[in-house]
């Protein structure tokens, strides 16, 4: 029994049932993403000068 089952393994493992690899198409980028991406980096770079002063006071 033990050599079926390898045999069924070694089988079902082989490359030919193996589909081939599509690489992803980036999708574009809206106006809407790049507005929000630009409202997170100032509200990073705001959040950054905040926690300096705080640290630059202790």
């Amino acid at each position: 029994m033990r050599p079926l089952i390898c045999f069924c393994t070694a089988l079902m493992a082989s490359p030919a049932f193996a589909e081939g690899f599509d690489r992803p198409i980036p999708q574009a980028q809206s106006a809407t993403a790049e507005l929000w991406y630009g409202l997170a980096c100032l509200a990073l770079i705001a959040a950054m000068v905040v926690v300096q002063r705080l640290v630059s006071r202790r």
